[in-house]
Order: C-alpha cells, then structure tokens, then sequence
C-alpha cells in the first residue's frame, strides 16, 4: 500500500509541471511542506516517547507490587507461627490475636498478588504498544530524511516552473486556467494520517473494568482463607520435615 505521506509528497512535486496559483510561491509551500513533515515527525516522536514512558512506569509499579506481595507473604508467615507457638505455650487469646492478625495480612496478600496480575497484562500491553511505537518513530525517521533529501530537486523545479508561469502570463490562451483543486494539500493529508495513528494506538489502550465492591470483597476473603490454609498447610508441613530430621 503506497505510503500516504509520499503520495501527498507526490502530488506536491507533480504540480510545479503544471500551473501554480497566482497568489501562492512554490518556493515558500515548499518550506511549508518541511515545516510540516518535520513537525508531524516530532509529534511522532513525542507520542512514541510517552508510550514507552508508560512501559517504563509500568515496569517500576510492577517490581513494587511484587516486593509488596512477598511482604504480606512473610507477615502472614509470622503471624501464623506467632499464633502457633502461642497455642503451644496455652495463651489462646493471643493464639486468637495472632490468627487474626494472619487472616488480616492475607487477605491484603490476596489483594496484591490480583493487582500483580492485573499489572502483569497491562505491562504486556504496554510492552506491545512500545514496540510499535518505537517502529512509527523509525518510519517517521526515514520518510523525514527522504522528504529532506528532495528540497534541492524540489527548489530547482520551483525556479522552473516560475519560468513556465512568466511566460504562460504572456498567452492569453492560459489565463483562464485554474489550479487542480483534486490535488489534496500536505495538512490534509497529515491530519488523514495523524488520525490512522491515533485509532491504531486507540486499539493499545488498555481498559480497566469496573467492579461490585461487595462482591470484590467477598471474593478476598474467600481467596484470602484458602491463601491461609495454603500457608498455614506449607507449614506444617516443614514443621514435619524438621520434626522427621530431629528425629534422627
């Protein structure tokens, strides 16, 4: 598919063979053609660079949720040892005050290790957004270079073709000719592609559901009692090995 950019590029350099508005200096539309390439690419630029901006961000709030997650992780741990080594000593009320404690902690546990995920497939995203981004910025790059590379051509075409436009003036017969008014100008054709690139990173954003706070939290706690018989269970059962190793 020809590149929309270049096509319009095309068009630009197809009208100086053939008559140019009275009012307009090929010579400044074709400065104002840079300007605009080079503004396009340094919008380009800034959007690709907030994109991977966001991984970036991502990535910390990740390794943050992780160091969080491991730390309800230990306090559950602790707080069912304490609670257990109560128990042992016949204290049931801080046995009772420790397993709360320990449910408390899980349930947080619980919480962050859902939020973890859901980092998880936003960086995902994020990492997939990144990476086209990063190519539109190289894209963005080498059309910008190939466009720059035609302004002496496109300068030595405008002085001749204001030699053909003098001596048109001179024949009655081509007074009445009128610009093309099908050939599409570069800001149209920028604000077409501009909006391509925008639906195409639209379909990147990532989207957050909303959800029942009675129903979320009666969820936590579920996971959050079956994250404690899980612990509660890992424990005993490396109580039994040291138990097995003390034995010998």
């Amino acid at each position: 598919m020809a590149n929309p950019v270049s096509k319009g590029w095309k068009y630009l350099m197809a009208s100086f063979d053939q008559k140019i508005d009275d009012n307009a200096d090929p010579k400044v539309q074709i400065q104002q053609a840079v300007a605009a390439a080079k503004k396009q690419h340094q919008e380009i630029t800034e959007h690709a660079a907030e994109i991977i901006g966001n991984k970036s961000r991502l990535e910390m709030q990740l390794n943050r949720q992780i160091e969080a997650a491991e730390k309800y992780q230990r306090q559950t741990q602790q707080a069912l040892q304490l609670a257990d080594e109560a128990s042992a000593a016949g204290d049931s009320t801080k046995a009772q005050e420790y397993t709360q404690a320990a449910e408390v902690v899980a349930a947080q546990l619980v919480a962050a290790e859902q939020e973890l995920e859901e980092l998880k497939v936003q960086h995902q995203a994020a990492t997939s957004a990144a990476e086209q981004a990063a190519a539109k910025q190289k894209e963005s790059e080498a059309r910008l270079q190939e466009q720059l590379a035609q302004v002496d051509q496109l300068m030595a075409q405008a002085d001749q073709a204001a030699m053909q436009e003098s001596n048109a003036k001179a024949m009655d017969s081509l007074n009445d000719l009128n610009p093309e008014d099908s050939v599409p100008t570069l800001d149209a054709v920028r604000a077409k592609i501009e909006k391509r690139y925008a639906d195409a990173l639209g379909h990147q954003e990532l989207m957050e559901g909303t959800h029942i706070q009675d129903f979320v939290q009666a969820e936590t706690e579920i996971k959050a009692n079956s994250r404690l018989a899980e612990i509660r269970a890992q424990m005993e059962r490396k109580k039994e090995l040291e138990s097995g190793e003390d034995a010998r």
